[in-house]
C-alpha cells in the first residue's frame, strides 16, 4: 500500500511546547502539541513533509549560553519562517503530538533552545510532498546523513505501523560519532546486534552507522557503506527502494548508486525556503525532462522536498 503523497489540509496553526530537551552537543528534541484544527491537519502529516515555524518573537538565551561562533550573529532579527520536518507524529484522542530534531547552527535555532513547556509557536503546514513507497516493495533502505535523519525516523515509524511485512534497514552517517544526532549511546553490544541507533531500534529496525573518521561503526562515507551492503545483499534490487535525506553531495552519490543498480530511489532535497508555499521561487531544484535533454526548475517547497532521484540534476 502506497504512502499518501501529501496531507489533505494545511493552514496556520498554534502549537504548544510540551518539552525541549538537549540530547547532545548542539542537538535538541522539541515536542509539540496540536489541538482542534491543528490536531486534525497534523495527524495526517506524511514523512518527508515539512512545516514553517515563526520564531521571530522567540527570546535569545543568556549571553553565557550563546556559543562563541554565534555571538556576532545571534542578535539578528528573524524575519523569515524556518522549515522543519518531524521525526515522530502520534495522535491521542483529539490531540496530535509531533517531535522534531534540531541543531543549533544560527540565530533562529539558537532562539529555539529557550522554548519551554507551555510556550506557543505559530506554524504553517503540513507542506510539500513526502516519501511515497510504491506497492510491491519488500525492502526499504533509509539513508540519512547528519541532520537528514528526522524525516527518516518518521518514515520508519510510519512503515512499521503498516503491518504489511516490509523490511526496513537504516543507514546513518556523520563525520564523527559526536555529530550523530541521536539520543542513545552507541555501545559495542548494540552495534554487534545491529540495533545501534535507539531511535530506529524502538521500531525493531536494524541500523548501520558510518562515520568518516571511524569513531563509530563503519569507517568511511555512509554511501560507501551502502554500496558494500548492496554488494553483499541477496535481495532483488527490483524489490528495494532507497529513501535518503542529507547533504546534497551525499544525495548525488546515492542517486548514482541507485541508477547503476537500477534501484528505485527518492531523495529529500534541501533549499532555503523563504515562504514555503511556492510564491518566492527561492527554492528551485533543476530537474530533467523525461525523453528530452532539456531541464526545468521545480520548487522544492511545492514539488518536493522529496523527489525521484532520477529526475534531479545533481
Amino acid at each position: 500500500m502506497s504512502e499518501a503523497n501529501s496531507s489533505s489540509a494545511k493552514g496556520k496553526f498554534e502549537a504548544q511546547v510540551c518539552s525541549n530537551r538537549r540530547i547532545g552537543p548542539g542537538f535538541h528534541r522539541l515536542r509539540l502539541q496540536f489541538t482542534q484544527d491543528g490536531a486534525i491537519a497534523f495527524a495526517d502529516f506524511q514523512p518527508g513533509q515539512f512545516a514553517q515555524f515563526d520564531l521571530s518573537n522567540t527570546a535569545l538565551p543568556s549571553p553565557d549560553d550563546v556559543p562563541e561562533e554565534l555571538r556576532d550573529s545571534s542578535g539578528r532579527k528573524i524575519l523569515l519562517r524556518r522549515p522543519f520536518s518531524f521525526a515522530e507524529v502520534t495522535t491521542e484522542e483529539d490531540e496530535t503530538f509531533a517531535e522534531l530534531l534540531y541543531c543549533v547552527v544560527g540565530p533562529a535555532t539558537l532562539r529555539m533552545t529557550t522554548l519551554s513547556a507551555g510556550d506557543c509557536i505559530n506554524i504553517i503546514g503540513p507542506l510539500g510532498h513526502g516519501f511515497q513507497i510504491p506497492d510491491g516493495k519488500k525492502t526499504v533502505l533509509l539513508l540519512g546523513g547528519g541532520m537528514g535523519t528526522p524525516p527518516l525516523q518518521h518514515l520508519a515509524q510510519s512503515l512499521t505501523t503498516r503491518n504489511d511485512g516490509i523490511d526496513v534497514v537504516s543507514f546513518a552517517g556523520a563525520k564523527t560519532v559526536e555529530a550523530l544526532p541521536f539520543e542513545g549511546r552507541l555501545d559495542e553490544i548494540s552495534q554487534t546486534l545491529g540495533f545501534s541507533v535507539p531511535e530506529f531500534a524502538k521500531y525493531g529496525i536494524e541500523s548501520i552507522v558510518a562515520t568518516d573518521d571511524g569513531s563509530a561503526g563503519y569507517h568511511g562515507l555512509v554511501t560507501n557503506c551502502l554500496a558494500e551492503w548492496l554488494e553483499k545483499s541477496d535481495i532483488a534490487f527490483d524489490d528495494m527502494i532507497i529513501c535518503a535525506c542529507g547533504p546534497e553531495l551525499m544525495l548525488a552519490s546515492v542517486a548514482q548508486i541507485a541508477a547503476e543498480k537500477n534501484i528505485d530511489c527518492q531523495v529529500s532535497m534541501e533549499r532555503r525556503m523563504a515562504c514555503g508555499i511556492g510564491l518566492c521561487q527561492s527554492c528551485a531544484v533543476e530537474c530533467k525532462v523525461a525523453g528530452s535533454d532539456e531541464t526545468i526548475y521545480k520548487m522544492c517547497c511545492q514539488d518536493g522536498p522529496v523527489f525521484d532521484s532520477k529526475e534531479v540534476v545533481f
